[in-house]
């Protein structure tokens, strides 16, 4: 559509410039004046001549008449087109994600497209979680939308926004907004709206962690201090941190930690780790078992299985959502 606009507008150009000329050089007028007839006999306004027109100065108006109106007409049908059509296609696009946010269960709500939202949005699609965008930037609704990812455009604190989110059928929220002043109204609105949701939520002070998490905020990230642990890491330790590096950027096979909770109807309740068949499966590696508040590192086979355990396994991202999936 934007193509065929441009097409007509160069079309109209060369009708404007061609007929300017023809007034020139058949009627030996000014520029002014064989510019000024072109334009009235193409938009056929109905005023008079600007000079008596020759034998040969009417048969060129006449084409002038005919291929001017022929290549006005197109252009404002184009026109008119490239907006209904545009506007029509967005109301369209608009209403089509609004059905698919509202049809969502389970999800996770990123709140604040800034550098560290664009990593989180990034880690879900990656590993194939199901997640709803919120920023005030039209551009970044834009973008997302561009690539098929759900997006919500406005202020992620107000409480319209979140249930337009589907907020009241999320597993949980991610509140990287600019200030911590912001994420604590955004940890409070959210709460407010389905006190069962999990809350993660960035912090630039120190002092905001305490306050974050008695407003409802299940985890606090501190960037700065991560961020410090991170450079020392890579001092100290090298070779962990480039296998871990490898294993979060890799592109073709994408290996994660993650945990895996056995309920009481779970398949592996009641089994041992060996004979739940987890460590005999390929790209899977239990690495630690949470029973109760104490973690056993490095489980053997022979460690029974109860309701109310966590596996941390380290695994292709594929792989752990089949297991997951069989859990239900």
């Amino acid at each position: 559509m934007a193509r065929r606009l441009i097409f007509a507008l160069i079309l109209l150009a060369i009708v404007v410039a061609s007929g300017t000329a023809g007034y020139v050089l058949i009627e030996s007028w000014n520029l002014l004046d064989s510019f000024y007839m072109t334009i009235i006999t193409i938009a056929s306004v109905g005023y008079m001549e600007v000079n008596p027109l020759s034998q040969h100065g009417r048969i060129f108006t006449i084409f002038l008449i005919i291929f001017g109106m022929g290549v006005l007409l197109f252009g404002i049908s184009t026109f008119t087109a490239f907006l209904v059509e545009g506007e029509l296609s967005e109301i369209l696009r608009r209403r089509k994600m609004e059905k698919r946010i509202s049809g969502l269960k389970g999800h996770y709500i990123v709140c604040g497209i800034g550098t560290i939202g664009r990593h989180i949005i990034e880690e879900l699609h990656k590993t194939g979680r199901s997640f709803v965008a919120i920023d005030t930037s039209e551009e970044r609704y834009a973008e997302l939308a561009e690539r098929g990812m759900l997006a919500v455009k406005g202020d992620s604190t107000s409480s319209s926004v979140l249930r337009s989110a589907n907020a009241a059928n999320a597993k949980g929220v991610f509140c990287s907004l600019h200030t911590d002043a912001e994420n604590l109204l955004l940890i409070l609105t959210a709460k407010g709206i389905n006190p069962s949701l999990k809350i993660v939520s960035k912090a630039e002070e120190d002092e905001s962690e305490d306050k974050m998490r008695r407003a409802g905020a299940d985890g606090v990230v501190l960037p700065k201090f991560i961020g410090g642990l991170r450079m020392a890491s890579a001092m100290v330790r090298p070779e962990a941190v480039s296998f871990l590096d490898r294993m979060l950027k890799g592109q073709e096979e994408i290996y994660r930690v993650e945990d895996v909770a056995i309920d009481a109807g779970s398949v592996y309740a009641g089994k041992t780790l060996k004979g739940s068949g987890l460590p005999d499966k390929r790209g899977l590696s239990v690495v630690a078992l949470r029973k109760g508040e104490k973690y056993i590192f490095n489980p053997s086979g022979d460690e029974r299985l109860d309701a109310g355990d966590v596996l941390i396994i380290i695994g292709e991202t594929n792989s752990i959502r089949e297991i997951k999936a069989s859990l239900g």
